[in-house]
């Protein structure tokens, strides 16, 4: 009986390690607004300073320009302190520990971080010793001076960012958004698997320009090698409305990728919007099939917390209390070979 108990245990270890290396996860992660405490040049990052640095009269006119008034408030007031940054950057790493026992996820697809800087302080310190290599972050054009990244454990080869292309119609809406981000990673199993780190136009811009943004994606794709696995992971801003009314899914995603969330049980979604009561899933990662990785899973990873309100819904960064984490809850695929 011995004999067989020590088999069935080395056969479970067999099994545990070779599934091990057979399975991948990806997250996507908008992490609202992730700065550091110092003015990059060019950008409007006015409102994560110290407070010490917002009694200007520089920079009281300039917050007293912007028409919302929460967002007006924060810009004045809000004291976004060193300390209110490790807070910020603990329960990140908090969110991204939930998956893999403590690990984290293999690749992790970062929306709205200001700067390399700020996301090396997460990799080298609350995520010290998990494995991930040097962060991929290649900074855009974005006024807000925010922009798309990647973490992963995984050789990165040519990172590239790649412009939307927009119509002229459009062009003077253009400064708020983000290029699409490339990098090919190289998998233990010698193979290649390209990512698109992605954050499309808010959707308070016309749904033309979504669209705009899932064309270049949708060209980028059909650029690579036909035997190549491909993901994009991001914030796409797509609402479910938007989604119900034009389709967006199934006109721009679901005829070349497959749709993760779709193997999401009981997940409302990644983004709650209060005043309509509504749930989308704003965050995704969508995937093209190659090389023997299938798609087998997707699962949010939202548990700690700082991640949930009362209700029950996304819990966004908030001072002078500095609690909460983010109005966008990560998503996390599984690929098994």
């Amino acid at each position: 009986m011995r004999r067989l108990a020590c088999l069935s245990l080395l056969v479970s270890l067999l099994v545990a390690l070779h599934a091990q290396g057979e399975s991948l996860t990806i997250m996507t992660f908008n992490v609202e607004n992730l700065f550091d405490t110092t003015h990059d040049q060019g950008k409007n990052d006015e409102t994560y300073l110290p407070k010490r640095q917002k009694q200007s009269k520089q920079h009281i006119n300039k917050c007293n320009k912007i028409n919302v008034n929460r967002w007006r408030d924060q810009c004045l007031y809000w004291d976004w302190s060193e300390a209110v940054v490790e807070q910020k950057l603990t329960v990140i790493g908090d969110a991204i520990k939930q998956v893999g026992d403590g690990e984290g996820p293999d690749i992790i697809a970062f929306q709205e971080v200001e700067n390399e800087r700020i996301l090396e302080r997460l990799r080298t310190e609350q995520l010290k010793g998990l494995g991930y290599q040097p962060s991929v972050l290649l900074e855009g054009s974005d006024i807000r001076g925010i922009d798309v990244a990647f973490l992963s454990k995984f050789p990165v080869t040519a990172p590239k960012l790649h412009e939307i292309t927009f119509p002229a119609s459009q062009r003077a809406r253009v400064g708020d958004t983000r290029p699409i981000l490339e990098a090919t990673f190289q998998l233990p199993d010698g193979s290649l698997l390209t990512g698109f780190a992605v954050h499309f136009p808010a959707p308070f811009h016309p749904t033309e320009m979504r669209e705009s943004a899932y064309t270049t994606l949708n060209k980028l794709l059909r650029r690579l090698p036909n035997e190549r696995a491909v993901f994009a992971a991001g914030d796409f801003n797509t609402t479910r409305e938007e989604d119900r009314d034009k389709r967006m899914l199934n006109r721009w995603v679901r005829i070349d990728w497959q749709v993760a969330h779709d193997l999401c049980e009981g997940c409302p979604g990644t983004s709650y919007y209060p005043p309509r009561d509504d749930w989308s899933f704003l965050d995704m990662v969508i995937w093209r099939e190659a090389a023997g990785w299938t798609m087998t899973s997707s699962y949010l990873a939202n548990k700690t917390a700082a991640q949930i309100t009362s209700a029950g819904t996304p819990k966004r960064f908030e001072l002078p209390e500095a609690t909460g984490l983010s109005d966008h809850w990560p998503l996390v695929m599984v690929i098994e070979k």
